[in-house]
């Protein structure tokens, strides 16, 4: 189970449960298993209200067809139905994203960002979606994160990825500076106000949403051993290092460790997830300036349990940090653990911003 505050975790019982909203994503790949074998986890239902927003009739299809023990029956759960039209319904092929699974899972978003705006839901957690299917739907959004922002009329936002290791505890936050982009545009997208925006979120989210108001923040280098004095690369001496010591001076409750050379900023993490003793005070949280910069170690760590968190938005939002799986999607084999982990971090988030709010 996370933790909101490691050293005062949050008691669900003593609260009103977190009401969540719980995408199907794209309906032609894992999301549906995914679910229903969460979900059938009384230790994940009983702390919160979950609602399943999608399509009833897609979740009974998937659960008699993989007849399996281990799942939740969907006549038993909370379903909000997403009208389809019938030529996107019946164009949807379990395995096989293509328009129709784009177009259904952009509407069940819709849906689930519409009733959480309006008071319904406390948070959403989402199910896995591809961006692909969407783009051939008509929706041209870089993942659903953007589509969050936009229709909650933020322009501050992150995506944030949570794992808390199973070998000892510890709680891996990793904030990207950029995202959805290619590698060629990352350096000239990199700005010292880009970066002051996500150092303010990932500042305003230890504080809120972990109780973290004194913490360590590493902030990795953008060149390989993060320039070498302008060696392999000027970007740190021309203005990342100037905008770190301006930061220091701004948050003295915060450390700021950085710029760390990339290679060697994830050897005190991987230490600190694999319970290295030697490991003396991991920081509580990572700012990686790119998206593999960030998601590499964070998968090869954590990828069964990882979770997308969307940090700026007016609403708690997290989503399993794997893809729609088309490859397995109806065999039964798709592991649920970092869906588990989504609605779970989900229900403590809440709780930790309704404590805040009281």
């Amino acid at each position: 189970m996370y933790q909101s505050n490691q050293n005062k975790p949050v008691n669900l019982s003593k609260v009103n449960r977190p009401r969540l909203a719980l995408t199907l994503g794209d309906p032609a790949g894992i999301g549906s298993e995914v679910i229903l074998k969460a979900l059938a986890d009384l230790a994940i239902s009983q702390n919160c209200d979950v609602t399943v927003v999608g399509s009833k009739d897609l979740l009974i299809k998937v659960y008699e067809g993989l007849n399996a023990t281990n799942l939740a029956n969907p006549e038993e759960l909370k379903v909000m139905d997403v009208p389809l039209d019938r030529d996107i319904a019946d164009n949807i092929i379990i395995g096989r994203g293509n328009a129709a699974s784009g177009a259904a899972s952009f509407a069940y978003m819709e849906s689930a960002i519409a009733c959480t705006l309006s008071g319904k839901f406390d948070g959403i957690v989402t199910g896995p979606i591809a961006k692909s299917a969407w783009k051939l739907a008509g929706y041209n959004y870089p993942g659903q994160t953007e589509l969050l922002a936009e229709k909650s009329g933020v322009d501050r936002f992150g995506m944030l990825f949570v794992a808390r290791s199973p070998h000892t505890g510890w709680t891996l936050r990793t904030l990207l500076a950029t995202t959805h982009i290619p590698l060629c545009q990352v350096a000239d997208t990199l700005t010292p106000e880009l970066l002051t925006r996500k150092l303010d979120l990932l500042v305003e989210c230890l504080k809120a949403d972990f109780g973290i108001e004194n913490g360590r923040i590493a902030i990795a280098g953008l060149n390989p051993h993060s320039g070498e004095q302008g060696q392999l690369g000027t970007e740190e001496q021309d203005w990342l290092i100037p905008w770190l010591e301006q930061e220091r001076q701004k948050r003295p409750n915060f450390q700021l460790d950085g710029p760390i050379p990339p290679d060697t900023m994830w050897v005190k993490p991987g230490q600190a997830w694999y319970g290295n003793a030697s490991i003396q005070n991991p920081a509580d949280g990572y700012l990686a300036l790119y998206h593999d910069q960030g998601l590499i170690p964070v998968k090869l760590m954590a990828f069964d349990r990882a979770v997308n968190t969307s940090i700026g938005l007016p609403f708690v939002r997290t989503s399993p940090d794997h893809g729609t799986a088309f490859d397995i999607a109806g065999q039964g084999i798709a592991d649920a653990t970092s869906m588990k982990a989504a609605i779970e971090l989900a229900a403590e988030l809440v709780c930790q911003k309704l404590r805040v709010g009281s």
